[in-house]
């Protein structure tokens, strides 16, 4: 009788958490400082770097479990050097890093106890990078978070499998909740062994749900998510939780991803709907190429245009951007994304105001346009440097000055009944982003 007035009390406490997760104070102003940090590095680093055909290689090929048991031995980063890694990130403007502490593949990235399947235990190399990385980020004042998979294609106890990853022969079966205790094992290590952290992220619910080739419908599996956040929040009460599932937020949950899509874009199958969408802190995901971890083929780098024009989108939907570079094996990052990374560094030293802090401006940003808004200035990105006339329609915040960026030279323009229309000539356009200082009255 006391165990069924035990499991009742349980149940009810779990359902009482995802009808009332109210976030503390700490985490409150995480979310806040979350929110104006704007930039961050995503880091996807593993054994699977060896093979040089990214992160999901060993889905992609089929590899037995027996056969990519083998990598690990391989994966000797050497050249490796959590400061260097740090400093690179700060002086491109990030603030945050986050960095896969387990993949897909199910290899640890850290000195876990919860498995020997890890870093320290199986490679050459036997050091903990996440313990390293860790002590940088503190130095260099970056917060650090994360990255954590929920499924797993080599631990036998991820069973019933989801939709990926079951071409790959040996894999055994074994008890889900054996996988849950597993995966709560590990967080409570990553949450108690490298001191305060920004966050987790989530990723890998979606192989657990329904596709329809167009949208995530019915979760097939149960990863009480109930215990796992509370189990978090408990630990770390600043800890922000996020999950890139492509479905509306779940309780307990602190901001919300969105994976190579601007939000509300749709532009990727598996892209989050407009509808979705909620009232947390945004954050886009993207790479510097066409990968996420190491790919030796990859040639679809991204130009410094480009990439300034996606971090500049991202702050005109009220969004942060995490841009991703992939490791190579040896533990250096490829000379091309620290390339771009440095002329990011250049361009937000000198417009970094224009990002940081700041929300969603008035204009709704697209691929010629983008705005950002800190109290009334409101700064207009021009990123079409073809043309010298953009007309916003409805445009109802009352003027009171516009002038070029750190200039007190004046923007032509017309204001009227059906909005605002600008004159940039030519000669006053930046090749990558015009930037309009716009001053507003206080309503």
């Amino acid at each position: 009788m006391k165990k069924i007035i035990i499991l009742i009390l349980i149940v009810f406490t779990q359902n009482i958490f995802s009808q009332t997760y109210i976030p503390t104070k700490e985490n409150l102003e995480a979310r806040k400082w979350f929110q104006e940090a704007r930039f961050g590095l995503f880091i996807h680093w593993g054994v699977y770097s060896v093979l040089g055909d990214g992160e999901w290689v060993m889905n992609n090929q089929n590899i037995s479990i027996n056969e990519y048991k083998k990598l690990p031995s391989f994966f000797n980063p050497v050249y490796f050097d959590a400061e260097e890694w740090v400093l690179m990130a700060k002086n491109a403007g990030m603030k945050y890093i986050t960095i896969t502490s387990r993949h897909h593949d199910g290899f640890s990235m850290f000195d876990s106890k919860a498995s020997n399947y890890n870093i320290v235990e199986k490679t050459p190399y036997g050091k903990d990078v996440l313990k390293m990385l860790s002590n940088a980020c503190k130095k260099h004042g970056l917060k650090l978070f994360f990255y954590y998979s929920q499924l797993d294609w080599f631990r036998d106890d991820y069973y019933p499998r989801g939709r990926t990853g079951n071409g790959i022969s040996g894999r055994g079966t074994g008890n889900w909740d054996d996988y849950i205790e597993f995966m709560k094992s590990q967080l409570t290590e990553l949450l108690t062994n490298y001191g305060e952290i920004g966050g987790i992220w989530f990723d890998g619910e979606w192989d657990q749900m329904e596709w329809d080739g167009k949208r995530f419908g019915k979760k097939m599996m149960d990863f009480k998510l109930d215990e796992v956040y509370r189990l978090i929040h408990e630990l770390q009460p600043q800890a922000l939780i996020g999950s890139n599932h492509h479905i509306a937020p779940n309780a307990g949950e602190d901001f919300q991803m969105f994976e190579k899509d601007l939000p509300g874009k749709s532009t990727k199958s598996f892209a989050t709907s407009e509808n979705d969408i909620g009232n947390l802190p945004l954050e886009v995901c993207e790479t510097i190429n066409g990968s996420w971890g190491f790919n030796l083929k990859d040639r679809k780098h991204k130009s410094k245009k480009e990439l300034i024009q996606y971090l500049i989108k991202s702050a005109g939907y009220g969004s942060n951007l995490l841009l991703n570079v992939g490791p190579m094996p040896n533990g250096r990052i490829q000379k091309e994304h620290i390339n771009s990374l440095k002329e990011i560094g250049i361009w937000i030293k000198n417009n970094g105001e224009t990002i940081y802090k700041t929300k969603r401006g008035p204009i709704d940003p697209s691929d010629e346009i983008a705005s950002t808004q800190k109290g009334n200035k409101v700064f207009i990105h021009i990123l079409d440097s073809n043309k010298e006339t953009f007309f916003i329609e409805n445009f109802n915040p009352r003027i009171k000055n516009i002038s070029y960026y750190k200039s007190t030279e004046k923007v032509d323009y017309i204001k009227n009944e059906s909005g605002l229309l600008l004159k940039v000539p030519n000669n006053k356009k930046n090749p990558i982003d015009t930037i309009l200082e716009l001053e507003i009255h206080n309503f």
